[in-house]
């Protein structure tokens, strides 16, 4: 435990940002613009429960690593150069670390410095405390920790040749989102202690390392038999989950100057083809909510076992293979990452218990991309779907968790990504856009990013901005009811839900057919896009108690054969046929059930099949044992953790 110092502050100030090399990705000429002016205010840190970490008496400020992958073992080793500012009289840092091997700590000119580590937390891991000098005012420092992860290190995952594309060579990536960095990297590992970073990568001179940083020089150098380093720069400072890594048999191909895609070369022709509007999303999304801040924007698609759709990594958004759908139907996902830059790597949640203002306003600005580039009917059929799966969240949680800001007190900051920050969030904020207008609302957003970027934000900080620049009046007050919407729980009286109009034929052949019992010949499914044939999957009755069955057999074969079910390749569409066939227990679906759970890990699938197997008792639970057992080795650990906490570790 530090000890007090009377003369602690609340307040440290934020480094102030330098310049930074011209990249060399392929495809580059925009270097990266740090923001001038805003970003050296002073910051009120917020105690982070998910953190040992105590900025406001000494904190963390650059990360500097040098890191070899060693695929055999199964590990990161090397060092991890941490630059430090503290209060004056300040005789300790504490770090956040979890199952990682510590093997020294030095000053800058390799002195040794007394560290320890404290007891371990199955969700917070360890404190690292380094003993320091005590700091003198204005005075920064540098402490070197020596360091080797560990083979289960659950942000990274090691996989097989077997498990890529490409099948000849391994692959690394890492996913530190929320707390997962810590098992990587020694740092402070909170959302409110912005860190810039460099890094020297070595890995096998036949694989490619990228990161979600500027790749600094023309390409690697030699750094001893079979090895070559890689380096990287992030002159704009993140929170620690955003520092990322791939390292794998990767190719690139650009879109246009400042937009591309890295993934295995058997896979780029595809992903290439499928991420093309990304160019246009980002033109468009400057155009909403001002300059975009990180140089490049290019996107990562990894193997089949990266757990989450995207991940919203800087300069790099990794996404899951299973928004390669070959027609461009699921790139809403790209709106979202993007939108990230903003929302979450601009300014971003101080603790994870503001988690909805990470995730809704994302939501909200991904729909406003859609909308600018596909038409206003594609973005109400997205609003439209995110609501449905709302409704079922809302049904599922306790009310206190349907809350925006959460209390996550002993609790894994996991628990509070549901669709609650997500959809309630955005939900929200277009009931502000509405009840104001969508002139004055823009106008405030885009403010709102420009006055805090580079900042954390709480709940309460959010309030203070939209009550200073916006809403100004108790009657809009009165109206908006924000306090409701955030401190409340379940969905306050001024809601009105989106309708779409083009979903009103679609529920017509949905009762049509589930209901009045027609034929699957009759339901119009080659003419509609994927999101009505979403709609379509996701209809129920509505007095459906629950565990009933609503189709027969008979149904169930029909709607698989006239759909073609069996041979779809629109993981959504898929994972939606499959809960209705889990539910039913219809045994025809379960060799595609198999293959759709032992071939891709994106959790937002693989955890509710695994459920409503779970849900099915002596039917279910035989195939969801059997299968967990087959696929689990090849899941990432941010899946295996929820999935093990339904099925059990086989």
């Amino acid at each position: 435990m530090i000890r007090q110092l009377g003369l602690v502050s609340a307040l440290a100030l934020v480094t102030a940002l330098g310049g930074c090399a011209a990249m060399t990705t392929p495809g580059a000429d925009m270097p990266v613009t740090p923001v001038t002016g805003t970003a050296t205010a002073p910051v009120d840190y917020v105690r982070d429960i998910h953190s040992h970490a105590r900025p406001e008496i000494a904190r963390v400020t650059h990360v500097s690593l040098d890191l070899t992958a060693d695929f055999e073992a199964q590990t990161l080793s090397g060092a991890a150069a941490l630059d430090v500012t503290a209060e004056p009289g300040a005789d300790q840092i504490i770090l956040d670390v979890r199952n990682l091997d510590i093997q020294s700590v030095t000053d800058a000119a390799g002195a040794p410095l007394r560290f320890e580590t404290g007891a371990s937390d199955p969700i917070l891991g360890q404190s690292l405390t380094v003993h320091v000098p005590a700091f003198a005012p204005g005075e920064r420092r540098r402490i070197v920790v020596r360091y080797a992860t560990r083979p289960d290190a659950a942000a990274l995952q090691w996989l097989t040749p077997a498990q890529t594309a490409g099948g000849e060579q391994p692959y690394l990536f890492s996913q530190g989102q929320a707390i997962l960095t810590r098992t990587w990297i020694p740092t402070q590992d909170s959302p409110g202690i912005r860190q810039t970073w460099d890094a020297r990568i070595v890995a096998p001179s036949d694989l490619k390392p990228v990161m979600s940083a500027e790749a600094v020089g023309d390409g690697g150098e030699l750094a001893g038999p079979g090895l070559t380093a890689w380096r990287f720069n992030e002159p704009n400072p993140v929170p620690p989950y955003l520092i990322a890594i791939g390292v794998g048999d990767v190719a690139f191909q650009a879109i246009d100057e400042r937009t591309g895609v890295w993934t295995e070369p058997s896979m780029l022709h595809a992903a290439h083809d499928e991420l093309v509007p990304t160019a246009e999303m980002v033109d468009v999304a400057e155009r909403l909510y001002g300059p975009y801040r990180w140089g490049r924007y290019d996107i990562l698609v990894l193997p089949p076992s990266f757990p989450f759709g995207g991940m919203e990594n800087p300069r790099l958004t990794f996404a899951t293979p299973t928004i390669i759908a070959g027609d461009r139907s699921l790139v809403s996902l790209v709106a979202h990452e993007l939108a990230h830059s903003w929302s979450g790597n601009l300014v971003t949640n101080a603790t994870w218990a503001d988690f909805w203002l990470n995730e809704g306003f994302t939501v909200y600005f991904e729909n406003r991309i859609m909308e600018a580039v596909y038409g206003r009917e594609r973005a109400l059929m997205l609003q439209s779907l995110g609501w449905g799966g709302l409704q079922d969240t809302l049904a599922s949680l306790p009310p206190a968790d349907t809350r925006l800001k959460l209390d996550l007190a002993g609790r894994d900051p996991d628990e509070g990504m549901t669709d609650i920050a997500y959809e309630k969030g955005a939900a929200f904020l277009t009931t502000i856009e509405r009840i104001v207008g969508r002139e004055r609302f823009d106008a405030w957003l885009k403010g709102y990013f420009e006055r805090n970027a580079f900042r954390p934000m709480t709940t309460e900080r959010f309030l203070e901005d939209i009550r200073t620049h916006l809403v100004t009046t108790k009657a809009l007050e009165d109206q908006l009811m924000m306090d409701a919407w955030i401190y409340q729980p379940g969905m306050p009286s001024n809601w009105r839900p989106p309708v779409s109009d083009a979903f009103v034929p679609v529920d017509a052949a949905a009762r049509a057919f589930f209901a009045d019992k027609g034929p699957a010949s009759a339901i119009p499914w080659s003419g509609w896009s994927t999101q009505e044939r979403q709609r379509f999957l996701a209809w129920r009755p509505a007095d459906l108690a629950d565990g009933a069955d609503w189709l027969t057999p008979a149904q169930l074969a029909d709607l698989e054969a006239g759909l073609k079910l069996r041979e779809e390749g629109n993981a959504e569409l898929v994972h939606a046929w499959l809960q209705i066939a889990v539910q039913h227990r219809y045994q025809p679906a379960v060799p595609t059930l198999e293959t759709f759970l032992t071939t891709m890990g994106r959790r937002k699938f693989v955890l509710p099949l695994f459920t409503s197997l779970w849900a099915e008792g002596d039917w279910g639970r035989p195939i969801a044992t059997r299968l967990y057992a087959q696929a689990r080795p090849g899941y990432h650990p941010v899946t295996t953790g929820s999935v093990d906490a339904v099925v059990g570790r086989p």
